[in-house]
């Protein structure tokens, strides 16, 4: 598959995963890939705790406001962020409304927390209300607008709510602006050409177990059609059959017993945890039958800008092996 169409294949594209699987990584990778592709795009962040600044150099936390993160280029597109919350959400809507004095009255009373809680799955709507007013200004050609907008969606058990509350909110408000906003967010979340859900996932047990979960959750509660799943920390496959002392011997390097000990010991976890990865990706294929997309684990505590290179090419090759 050509990256391109790839990242076009739908406007919005929300990554989603268990807590610790890397999809804010997997959604700078997605995004490092569009623009190589020249393709702008927008990363909004909703949980705002992501660290999506940092892997690109950035000390300060994102806002509500969009900043560009790698500015584009005859041969990059342009790479921005920003962080989405229900309370910014929900302020902008009143201004956008004529209700610029009831939100100012909101602030300021305090107030303004108990009206997003005031119904089951407000937040979640507000949030996703916003996307889709993204993506509305995508599809009709908006000067500025990105060609695609990248959502790193809260972690697993959030995301099923987060997708799932325009549902909640549609069966629940029968008039008025409150079913309209969910009528439109469910109309943008079960359209496969304006969104998709990328899941990420370990290549362990209990993530995988997470995943398919999620999977079929996300099927059924909230209609959404899922992307190839992205497998995230795949060791490199090494060839490690021969014994430290007889790799030693070929290579013309003098190596200790202890050195002997502890490569032979290093080699055994390793092909351990090769072993352990290939079983549960193919017991993955087995429960979930969608396309997979491998990156490799990274041998580092933090992922710089070199790393994330990295693994922009590892992803862009794994993309390009789909059908």
């Amino acid at each position: 598959m050509d990256p391109a169409g790839f990242c076009t294949q739908a406007r919005v594209m929300i990554v989603a995963g268990k807590g610790g699987v890397g999809k804010t990584t997997v959604s700078a990778t997605l995004a490092g890939m569009a623009s190589r592709a020249g393709l702008r795009t927008l990363i909004v962040e909703v949980d705002g705790a992501s660290g999506l600044g940092a892997l690109y150099g950035r000390d300060e936390p994102l806002d509500y406001r969009e900043v560009v993160l790698v500015a584009g280029s005859p041969t990059r597109g342009e790479i921005s962020a920003r962080t989405l919350t229900p309370d910014d959400a929900l302020l902008e809507y009143l201004d956008d409304h004529g209700l610029a004095r009831v939100s100012r009255r909101l602030t300021s009373t305090g107030t303004l927390e108990v009206v997003a809680t005031a119904i089951p799955g407000i937040k979640d709507l507000l949030v996703m209300g916003k996307v889709k007013q993204l993506e509305r200004r995508m599809a009709t050609g908006v000067a500025g607008s990105p060609d695609l907008i990248v959502v790193d969606a809260p972690a697993a058990g959030h995301a099923v709510t987060f997708l799932a509350s325009a549902h909640g909110v549609l069966d629940a408000a029968a008039s008025g602006p409150l079913r309209a906003q969910a009528t439109d967010v469910v109309e943008l979340i079960t359209d496969p050409a304006r969104a998709q859900v990328l899941l990420v996932t370990l290549p362990e047990e209990t993530p995988v177990n997470e995943v398919v979960d999620t999977a079929f959750h996300l099927e059924d509660r909230a209609g959404v059609k899922l992307a190839p799943i992205v497998v995230n920390g795949r060791y490199p496959r090494l060839d490690l059959a021969v014994d430290a002392a007889t790799a030693g011997k070929e290579a013309r390097v003098s190596l200790s017993d202890a050195e002997i000990l502890a490569l032979d010991a290093a080699a055994r976890f390793r092909r351990r945890r090769q072993a352990l990865q290939e079983e549960q990706v193919e017991r993955l294929r087995r429960k979930l039958p969608l396309p997979q997309v491998s990156i490799p684990h990274l041998f580092t505590t933090e992922i710089d800008t070199e790393g994330l290179e990295s693994l922009v090419d590892a992803f862009t090759v794994a993309v390009e092996a789909l059908r």
